[in-house]
């Protein structure tokens, strides 16, 4: 495993909620990364950590390999690959999301 897949695997599974992003909440650089933010903002996750993949390129192309899923944002709950800002908002319309983070994010 790359270096860069290994620093991946650590975030993901030491934070409770990861959101590989364009940009910063504060600052995201896409509208899909933008969303994803105020989806999670939504269901009432007050704290996340994020990386920011325009700004570290061996992350941007690792954490696409790492979940074998092409776009980002990317999200990952308790170590478990959620999906990009289209799963995001269907699941936050279902409500699904909201339940998937209310266990204990």
């Amino acid at each position: 495993m790359s270096d860069a897949l290994q620093r991946i695997d650590q975030l993901v599974k030491s934070n409770e909620v990861v959101l590989f992003m364009k940009g910063t909440p504060q600052f995201p650089q896409c509208g899909f990364s933008g969303r994803a933010v105020q989806i999670l903002k939504a269901c009432g996750v007050a704290q996340f950590a994020t990386v920011n993949v325009l700004e570290d390129t061996e992350a941007r192309q690792a954490v696409k390999d790492y979940a074998n899923w092409p776009t980002i944002p990317q999200l990952y709950v308790r170590g478990e690959f959620v999906g990009g800002s289209d799963i995001m908002t269907e699941m936050y319309q279902s409500g699904e999301l909201k339940e998937l983070l209310g266990g204990g994010a």
